[in-house]
């Protein structure tokens, strides 16, 4: 606890705040903060893979994350967006050059393949690839499979045995309003496997998160699984035209979210902005307010390389170089927050165990 004490006191010190007053905020129920593997470990194998979920358990995260999309036939996959190309070799299938086609999925444009539009086993005879190719190695390209959420949970369930404490599972919804527009809703897919495998209850490890509220608000009449209002530093729900996250993230909008969530999932920019020159600023009180109205607080995202960390925790001026991502991090569990996404649970579990978990 030390450590994160001294972190905070360097950010305000930073912005110009007074230090007499610092001290390390707890988490909301006082246990220590959970690292969710976001997309597993996703900055040393290819996202959304098979062998990045089983990498960041071996590694020690207390939850690993899959962004879930449908195939045509109705089978939930993991995917970081139903469009494939960056993401996939797709685009090197002959077979498949007449499936590329121009959508909108929630009021954008996007051209590419998408998932809804290939069976399950067409997709299957396709092979991940690194999405962030400038920044990470591709050694891994063309090795893995695009897995099924069963495949996932299987994985689950077979490191689970013997644990005194599970590996849990934190599954997104992607793009739920348009799936439902075209006749592929996520939500009974999702309960239906989640309680398949034993998943039921307040308690159970797991936690279902959407950047919408109204499939929130529908899984929450069907279901009292944990679940996770996400929220970007920009924009709103894209199916609440007009309804922004920052005025979701006041304390009455907070509250409106405490009546069908258990916590929020902000850009951790909303936590602790970018002051001058791109160095940590001062925290916001999003995590205090949150934690007032009975919320969970966990942000997202926190990498190793150089291009996405705070000014002062660079490793130099390569962008795919690696800096101190565990000064970010013990600046951010100095504010309370209740747990974070990392693509790295290597560094994320070091920093968040040396915190006192």
């Amino acid at each position: 606890m030390i450590r994160s004490v001294v972190a905070l006191l360097a950010v305000l010190l930073s912005s110009g705040c007074s230090a007499d007053a610092v001290t390390a905020q707890p988490t909301l129920d006082g246990q220590p903060p959970i690292v969710i593997a976001h997309r597993g470990a996703s900055g040393e194998r290819p996202e959304h893979t098979l062998a990045s979920y089983r990498l960041a358990i071996d590694l020690g995260a207390d939850y690993i994350e899959p962004d879930l999309v449908l195939t045509k036939d109705g089978v939930l996959v993991a995917r970081h967006e139903n469009e494939i190309s960056e993401t996939t070799d797709v685009a090197g299938h002959p077979e498949f050059a007449g499936r590329k086609a121009t959508k909108t999925i929630d009021g954008q444009k996007v051209e590419g393949w998408f998932t809804e539009d290939f069976t399950l086993a067409e997709l299957k005879t396709l092979r991940a690839r690194e999405r962030l190719p400038k920044l990470r190695s591709t050694e891994y390209d063309g090795r893995f499979e695009i897995p099924t959420f069963e495949e996932i949970l299987t994985l689950l369930a077979e490191v689970n045995k013997g644990r005194e404490t599970p590996v849990g599972v934190y599954p997104e919804t992607k793009h739920p309003g348009y799936f439902v527009s075209i006749g592929l809703p996520h939500e009974a897919p999702l309960l239906a496997m989640l309680d398949r495998f034993g998943y039921r209850g307040r308690t159970a490890p797991v936690f279902i998160q959407s950047f919408e509220v109204g499939n929130l608000m529908d899984l929450r009449a069907k279901s009292d699984l944990p679940l996770i209002q996400l929220m970007d530093a920009e924009g709103g729900p894209a199916d609440r035209p007009g309804t922004s996250y920052a005025a979701m993230t006041s304390p009455a909008g907070l509250k409106m979210v405490a009546a069908y969530a258990d916590g929020i999932g902000p850009n951790k920019a909303m936590v602790i902005p970018r002051a001058a020159l791109g160095r940590l600023g001062k925290p916001t009180g999003l995590v205090r307010d949150a934690h007032d109205a009975g919320l969970r607080v966990h942000p997202w995202t926190f990498r190793r390389e150089n291009y996405f960390l705070p000014l002062g925790e660079k490793g130099g001026i390569n962008p795919a170089g690696h800096g101190d991502l565990a000064a970010e991090i013990d600046a951010y569990l100095a504010t309370g927050i209740d747990g974070l996404f990392s693509d790295n649970p290597r560094e994320a579990v070091v920093a968040v165990k040396g915190n006192g978990k």
